[in-house]
């Protein structure tokens, strides 16, 4: 036995076997370097059945240790996490929060967004460092909850990421008119290439790529955070000291639809909202667990320090943004799209110092393609998760000799060339639409992973399981992922509250907000009525083979960052 073999649990290590001794060259790869997943032993079985049998892919299986290779370490988890949150929301968005609900408005909405971050990224580390399958929070569901609710939420991030990448290319399209007139499929076609390749790159590259992506995004967001302190006390040479100026006039809180103190708490709960956007992308750490190294112990460790980084970030960038801009400057109108509405770039602006608009400008497309990035491998490691499950073709199973789900990857790409539709004013009218369905996307990811999280604590008390058996915990967890839960579907339910106001009706705003809901219901009732699945007894959860297989697992070794890296280390560990 090898020592590759001693970390395996044994029931893995039995089915390993058998596999490997039935397929011809005993490794599951075929000559041209392509893992040939479909097994003599599996080879009848129908389009859509599981491969495996390890509990129908509920705990780390066969197809994912053998297949899949582990090349991404902690550094990049927590970086993953960073730069998939950092982005257009606090370069270009903040500005739209202050002014819906001023600057303490603003500052009390993210607030309260980054306390239920908090609660989910703790919720996700102790389920995942427990159960650390690709497709995370989704097989998640089907372990702990029901495997209806797993196909529903993973079909539908599937569905999401697939018109999201095309989406974020449009947008570095867009971005990139703020300095040249060349054609914009030009640019569609460059990154669409890139994307594709690094996405069929070795896990390690693409864990690299976001790792210098996110160092971007944290020098430039500590950048403008001293810059807008900087402007703010007079000290750039012709400007005036403003201070608490725009606290006291127009004043903390904004009102917003109505009047009154009820028009200043609509402001604050739009902030709120809105806020749920901008920290989009915190729980893509986990997804790619089966190809992280040391997973039990990097997952929550990414976890708990992606949330300190991010909410000192934005809670600091809300700060200094309601401080430099007035909540009822014209130039923050908009959707948030435009680097002319960057609160940092009004004020910078303002200050003499309009060079800051195109570095804003080329940060912000290094965010578009990070995003892009991040939603391929999301997506690709959930419809590789759902084919395990037996819930997507099987064909999606196949991947490279370095490990990487290359079907699945292609499957993304023919989509990308939806970013075409963006030449044709019609048609991009079409494509943000249908972006729009799955905007609600983040509150019901997000209630996912508390659900599961909630059923997993009441399985280990049913099944007197002590909670220091789980690889990490926290004590305050079994009440935070209720009341996190609680919130999540209040914000849900209200996201889009202003439609429903007199005169303030919008079809777009509507269909964003909450068309996503029936799209996940219908899906988990379908799938549900198909498959006769049942909602999982607290009793039949095999949390037992879970710990059993989770105590075999031996961690590796952590080295010391090398060279400059350890200067920076802080940011991550």
């Amino acid at each position: 036995m090898t020592s590759s073999d001693a970390k395996r649990p044994a029931a893995v290590n039995h089915v390993l076997a058998r596999d490997t001794s039935s397929s011809p060259n005993g490794a599951g790869h075929d000559a041209d370097g392509f893992a040939d997943n479909l097994t003599t032993a599996t080879s009848t079985r129908n389009l859509f059945s599981p491969v495996h049998p390890d509990h129908d892919g509920d705990l780390v299986t066969t197809a994912e240790d053998r297949d899949l290779k582990r090349g991404l370490a902690q550094r990049h988890l927590s970086m993953l996490g960073i730069a998939g949150s950092i982005g257009t929301g606090l370069f270009l968005g903040l500005g739209v929060a202050v002014q819906k609900g001023g600057p303490l408005g603003s500052l009390l909405g993210y607030a309260v967004i980054g306390l239920i971050v908090c609660s989910v990224q703790f919720a996700l580390g102790e389920t995942a460092a427990l159960l650390p399958v690709t497709g995370s929070f989704v097989r998640h569901a089907e372990f702990l909850v029901d495997p209806a609710w797993g196909f529903a939420i993973g079909w539908n991030l599937v569905y999401g990421n697939v018109l999201s990448i095309p989406s974020e290319i449009t947008a570095i399209c867009v971005l990139f008119q703020f300095w040249t007139d060349i054609n914009p499929s030009v640019f569609i076609v460059v990154f669409i290439v890139i994307t594709v390749a690094v996405g069929l790159a070795f896990i390690r590259v693409f864990g690299e790529v976001e790792f210098v992506f996110a160092l971007l995004k944290i020098w430039l967001v500590v950048f403008l955070i001293v810059l807008g302190l900087v402007i703010n006390l007079g000290g750039v040479p012709g400007t005036e000291r403003i201070g608490f100026r725009y606290w006291r006039d127009p004043g903390p809180f904004v009102e917003y639809i109505a009047a009154g103190d009820w028009g200043k708490f609509l402001g604050f709960w739009a902030v709120m909202t809105g806020a749920v956007f901008s920290f989009a992308g915190v729980e893509s750490l986990a997804m790619a667990a089966a190809e992280t190294k040391n997973p039990r112990r990097s997952i929550p460790r990414a976890c708990k320090r992606v949330f300190a980084r991010i909410v000192i970030f934005y809670m600091l960038a809300v700060f200094v943004v309601g401080l430099l801009v007035p909540s009822n400057d014209p130039r923050l109108s908009g959707s948030g799209d435009s680097v002319a509405q960057s609160p940092f770039v009004i004020a910078a602006s303002a200050a003499g110092i309009p060079a800051i608009a195109s570095v804003v400008n080329a940060i912000v497309i290094t965010s578009a393609w990070s995003a892009s990035n991040q939603s391929l491998l999301a997506g690709t490691r959930v419809l590789y998760g759902l084919a395990l499950k037996g819930q997507a073709p099987k064909i999606f199973l196949r991947t490279t000799s370095w490990g990487t789900p290359y079907m699945c990857v292609l499957f993304f790409a023919c989509f990308m060339l939806l970013s075409f539709m963006s030449l044709s004013q019609g048609a991009m009218t079409v494509f943000w639409w249908l972006v729009s369905l799955t905007a609600a996307g983040v509150l019901v990811s997000w209630s996912s992973i508390l659900l599961n999280h909630v059923r997993l604590r009441q399985a280990m008390k049913r099944q007197n399981i002590d909670v220091s058996r789980l690889p990490w915990y926290n004590s305050w967890t079994v009440y935070t992922s209720p009341v996190a839960l609680f919130m999540c579907i209040v914000i849900l339910f209200t996201a889009g509250f202003g439609v429903f106001t007199e005169g303030n009706w919008d079809a777009a705003t509507f269909v964003s907000s909450y068309l996503d809901i029936p799209i996940v219901l219908i899906a988990y009732l379908g799938y549900k009525f198909y498959a006769k699945t049942k909602i999982i007894s607290l009793d039949d959860v095999p949390l037992a083979d879970a710990f059993e297989q989770a105590e075999q697992q031996i961690d590796e070794p952590e080295g010391k960052e090398p060279g400059w890296i350890r200067l920076v280390s802080w940011i991550w560990d």
